[in-house]
């Protein structure tokens, strides 16, 4: 499974010269965690987060200079996202594989990761949507397995089976390369953990 099957695309996104406050409505409303920066050209430049948008712009209570240990911690107030946003920012291309993908973004304990082609951004790739893969019911993992070896080879050859992601393929003939090409191609499958293909027979 690579990025480009679970990314989403379009993205929402916002420029350098986006204000912070209509950046912090953009994750508000969306329910997002963060929005990738570009510029004119679509070029990613940056990634601002809740933490970015956040930081040094919720005043201390009036009340707070009465307690013991106050300090004025005020600074310059900033305005655009380009004052608070990351960058130089990670990415990742379309044809990365998913579970590096997302060892990435634990590794980094990030919640998204912008996905490029050259330095022009095509997607993105949230925890959220690892997560969904993983979530995909049975039945439906079984039913794009039987698809793609559709695609692959005909109808009627192959008998599909997953239990907790874990797909078994069943093959009407003894040929162990062709097994071996649709564990392949199953495993590409969002949702699918492993795939094995076994011979049966008729009478099985």
């Amino acid at each position: 499974m690579r990025a480009r099957d679970i990314m989403t695309t379009p993205v929402v996104t916002v420029t350098p010269q986006t204000t912070i406050k209509e950046a912090a409505r953009t994750l508000a409303t969306r329910g997002f965690t963060a929005l990738p920066v570009v510029d004119e050209n679509d070029r990613l430049v940056g990634i601002v987060t809740e933490a970015d948008l956040v930081r040094g712009r919720i005043p201390l209570d009036p009340r707070a200079h009465i307690l013991p240990g106050y300090q004025e911690t005020a600074g310059p107030v900033t305005t655009t996202v380009g004052e608070v946003m990351t960058a130089p920012v990670t990415a990742m291309e379309p044809g990365t594989d998913v579970a590096l993908l997302a060892a990435a973004l634990i590794d980094a304990r990030q919640r998204s990761m912008p996905i490029v082609e050259g330095a022009r951004l095509v997607g993105i790739v949230t925890r959220r949507d690892v997560v969904a893969t993983v979530a995909r019911d049975d039945a439906t993992v079984a039913t794009d397995v039987r698809h793609r070896l559709e695609l692959y080879s005909g109808p009627d050859r192959w008998t599909v089976e997953c239990h907790e992601g874990v797909v078994t393929i069943g093959d009407r003939y003894d040929d162990a390369t062709e097994r071996h090409v649709v564990s392949v191609l199953a495993e590409a499958v969002p949702g699918v953990v492993r795939a094995n293909a076994i011979a049966v027979s008729d009478e099985d």
